[in-house]
């Protein structure tokens, strides 16, 4: 079986945002108790270690576990399906679009690999201004921001 150039560059973003994701990650756990704050730069970022059971800003984290297990698990399996169906798709032959839906796979499955490890999120960036405070968050996270605003504001290619 002959794997072409672009299946390679897919696999490879999917698997780097998840190595930078899980090491920084385990860097952390290594390192912090939960709940302990390290400021990095005064008055706008910490170093905190917490964890998410829910997901973005800790949605869905006040169902029944088995719930919430079973729910999150079925969502982000049928959204993980429908973005390798745009790659193959939509977006079959527009390269930037698939490098951002390829940080998306790696982000989803670097909180996948934390639910199935702690039942939850590792969460452990921390922005915040005065009285503004942003939920914290980990590189997986990232990863998923980033690509969506590269899908929003890239210029599609026309036909």
């Amino acid at each position: 079986m002959k794997l072409n150039k672009s299946f390679i560059y897919i696999v490879g973003i999917i698997l780097l945002v998840v190595a930078l994701d899980q090491i920084s990650k385990e860097w952390i756990l290594a390192r912090f108790t939960y709940g302990q704050v390290r400021p990095v730069i005064n008055n706008f970022f910490n170093l905190t270690l917490t964890f998410n059971p829910g997901v973005a800003f800790g949605l869905f984290s006040n169902l029944d576990p088995l719930v919430r297990a079973l729910t999150l698990s079925s969502v982000s399996l049928i959204a993980i399906g429908v973005i390798i169906y745009l790659m193959r798709s939509q977006f079959k032959n527009d390269a930037i679009a698939r490098v951002a839906l390829s940080m998306i796979l790696g982000g989803a499955f670097g909180n996948i690999i934390d639910r199935l490890r702690f039942g939850a999120v590792v969460d452990f960036l921390d922005f915040y201004y005065m009285s503004y405070h942003w939920p914290a968050f980990n590189i997986a996270d990232s990863a998923i921001c980033v690509a969506v605003f590269i899908l929003i504001f890239r210029q599609p290619k026309v036909d």
